[in-house]
């Protein structure tokens, strides 16, 4: 009977503990989770994407300036939506080779609120 008890109980515990560890962020090697990448001026990679940013925003502007049909729009906005992934993608290359981890939009607002 007792052990019986026992096995629901650590049952119960692993029903109860599973999806709590799949729903972990990053990567976690023995306990250890890579810091989130410094999102201010002392890093110069988050310089460069910024950077990168506002140059494909004037970019934009700059052609839809240009621009005279539909089909030119929508170039200019599909060549911006990809200099924003270019950007974003080297960005984390960066951060990765350095090991630090880049948060979602979601993730570095919730940790600006807390300071």
């Amino acid at each position: 009977m007792t052990r019986m008890i026992l096995a629901s109980i650590a049952l119960a515990g692993t029903m109860i503990a599973a999806p709590a560890a799949a729903h972990q962020k990053g990567i976690v090697v023995d306990g250890y989770r890579a810091p989130l990448s410094p999102n201010n001026d002392s890093n110069k990679w988050w310089l460069d994407y910024r950077t990168d940013i506002s140059e494909a925003k004037r970019e934009l502007a700059s052609d839809l300036r240009r621009a005279t049909d539909e089909e030119d729009r929508r170039d200019a906005y599909e060549e911006y939506r990809q200099e924003l992934r270019d950007a974003r993608h080297d960005y984390r290359k960066e951060m990765a080779e350095r090991g630090y981890r880049v948060a979602n939009f979601k993730e570095n607002n919730r940790r600006l609120a807390r300071r």
